[in-house]
C-alpha cells in the first residue's frame, strides 16, 4: 500500500493508520520535495510527481500496489490510475477533486508564497485542515500542522501549487477502472462532499464515505474511523481481486524487516523522457490558448474571450495562435525573461492598457515585486521618466493587490 500527502504536510499526517494498516500490507509513504526535510527537487506538474514516485517503486521492486492519497496526494493516485492503471489495484481518494479550484487561485498562493514566504499559509491553514472544535481542543496538534507548512521549502510549494493549478482530469473520470473509494470530511471547506460526490459520479466503480466532525485532514482529526474506511475498502478490493497485489521480486536486504512499514524519504526524479516535438500548425492555437491562461489567467482570457464578436474574433485567433502559440511557446527564453522584455516593451512603446495584465503575468512566471521594480528603473533610464512613472502607478497597485495574503 502507497500512501501519498496533502500539499503542506509530511507523510506524519498517515501515523495514526499506519500500525493498523501495516499489519495487513506493506506500507510505503513518501513526502513531496521540499517537505518533511526531502529534497528540495522542485516538481511542477502532478504527471511529473506520478513518474517520480513510479520510479521510486521501480527501484524497491513493487509492480503493483494499492493507493492511498489526500488532496494532492490524491491527484496522484487518479493520474496513475489513468496513465497506469496496471500498477493500480485498488485506489482511494481522501480530500480530493478532479479540478482544485481554479488556476488561477493556486497561481496566485504562489505568487504570496513568493512575496511573504510560506507564513501566510502556515497561519491560514489550521481554519483550512480542521473543524473549529478540534481545533480548539488540540492546540498541540494545531501547532504541528502549522509548523509543517513552516518548514516546507517555498519554491517546492509554489511548483506544487502550479501542479495543482494545471491539474483537471473531469473529462477522464469515467477511464478510472479501478475500485476507487472517495473519502472526505463532511465539513472540508477545500475539497469538500461536492467535489467528492463529482468523482463519485464520474468514476465507473467508486464509493462515497462521508466522516462526520472532519475538515480537510481527516486523516488527523478523525483517524480511526478513516483507518477502518480504508481496512474496508482495501480488503474488500482485493478479495474481489485476488490476483490485484502481486508479490514483488525481494529486494536485497534482511529477510525481515526492522519495522513494519518501510518509508520512502523523497520521490526521486524520474528519468528524463525526450520532448515531443513542436506542435504542428493545426496544434498552435490550442497550445496559445493553454500558455496563455497560464501566463494571463483564466479570468483575464475568459474576460476577453467574452468580449470578442465577429468583428473581434479573427485578431484574437491571431494573437491565441501566433503570439501565445509560437512566440511564448519557443525554447529560447524562459518565461521569466519573456515578462522581462514584454514589461520593457510596454513601458517603451508606451502601450500602458496591457500593462496590469503582464504585472499580473510577470508575478505568476516568478519575477518578485523587486525585480519589476528593477525592470521598471531600467526602464526609465532608456524609455523615459515620464512612461516609467505612469508604469510604476500601474505595477504598484498590481502588486499590492496580487501580494496582500487573505485576511
Amino acid at each position: 500500500m502507497v500512501i501519498g500527502p496533502s500539499l503542506g504536510t509530511t507523510w506524519h499526517m498517515w501515523d495514526r493508520q499506519i500500525p493498523e494498516l501495516s499489519q495487513h500490507w506493506r506500507v510505503f509513504r513518501y513526502d513531496l520535495p521540499g517537505h518533511g526535510g526531502a529534497p528540495a527537487h522542485a516538481a511542477h506538474s502532478v504527471v511529473e510527481l506520478a513518474d517520480r514516485l513510479l520510479a521510486t517503486l521501480d527501484g524497491l521492486g513493487v509492480q503493483r500496489f494499492g493507493y492511498v492519497g489526500c488532496s494532492i496526494g490524491g491527484a496522484v493516485g487518479a493520474d496513475l490510475a489513468l496513465r497506469h492503471p496496471h500498477r493500480i489495484a485498488s485506489l482511494a481518494l481522501v480530500a480530493s477533486s478532479p479540478r482544485f479550484g481554479t488556476a488561477d487561485e493556486f497561481r496566485q498562493r504562489g505568487v504570496i508564497v513568493r512575496t511573504n514566504g510560506l507564513e501566510p499559509m502556515a497561519r491560514t491553514a489550521p481554519e483550512r485542515w480542521f473543524t473549529p472544535g478540534f481545533a480548539a481542543a488540540q492546540p498541540a496538534i494545531v501547532e504541528w500542522a502549522v509548523q509543517m507548512v513552516r518548514t516546507t521549502d517555498p519554491g517546492c510549494y509554489i511548483a506544487a501549487c502550479e501542479a495543482l493549478a494545471a491539474f483537471d482530469i473531469r473529462d477522464h473520470l469515467g477511464r478510472i477502472g479501478v475500485p476507487t473509494l472517495v473519502l472526505v470530511g463532511a465539513e472540508d471547506q477545500v475539497t469538500g462532499p461536492a467535489e467528492a460526490r463529482t468523482l463519485v459520479a464520474g468514476i465507473p466503480d467508486a464509493r462515497l464515505a462521508l466522516v462526520p466532525g472532519a475538515s480537510h485532514l481527516a486523516p488527523v482529526e478523525q483517524p480511526a474511523a478513516v483507518c477502518d474506511l480504508l481496512l474496508t475498502h482495501f480488503s474488500a478490493a482485493w478479495q474481489d481481486a485476488p490476483t490485484a497485489l502481486t508479490v514483488a521480486p525481494p529486494v536485497p536486504g534482511p529477510a525481515t524487516p526492522a519495522t513494519p512499514f518501510a518509508p520512502v524519504a523523497e520521490i526521486a526524479p524520474a528519468p528524463g523522457a525526450p520532448e515531443a516535438a513542436g506542435p504542428e500548425r493545426a496544434d498552435r492555437y490550442e497550445r496559445g490558448t493553454k500558455v496563455r491562461r497560464e501566463v494571463l489567467g483564466d479570468a483575464h482570457v475568459d474576460a476577453v474571450n467574452a468580449s470578442a464578436d465577429a468583428f473581434t474574433e479573427d485578431f484574437q485567433e491571431l494573437v491565441t495562435r501566433y503570439a501565445w502559440g509560437e512566440v511564448w511557446s519557443r525554447d529560447g527564453l524562459d518565461r521569466r525573461t519573456r515578462s522581462c522584455v514584454t514589461l520593457t516593451a510596454l513601458v517603451a512603446s508606451g502601450h500602458l492598457e496591457g500593462l496590469a495584465a503582464h504585472t499580473r503575468a510577470a508575478l505568476r512566471n516568478g519575477l518578485t515585486p523587486a525585480e519589476i521594480k528593477e525592470v521598471l528603473l531600467q526602464s526609465a533610464v532608456y524609455c523615459g521618466i515620464p512612461a516609467a512613472g505612469a508604469a510604476f502607478t500601474i505595477a504598484q497597485s498590481v502588486i499590492q493587490e496580487e501580494t496582500t495574503p487573505p485576511a
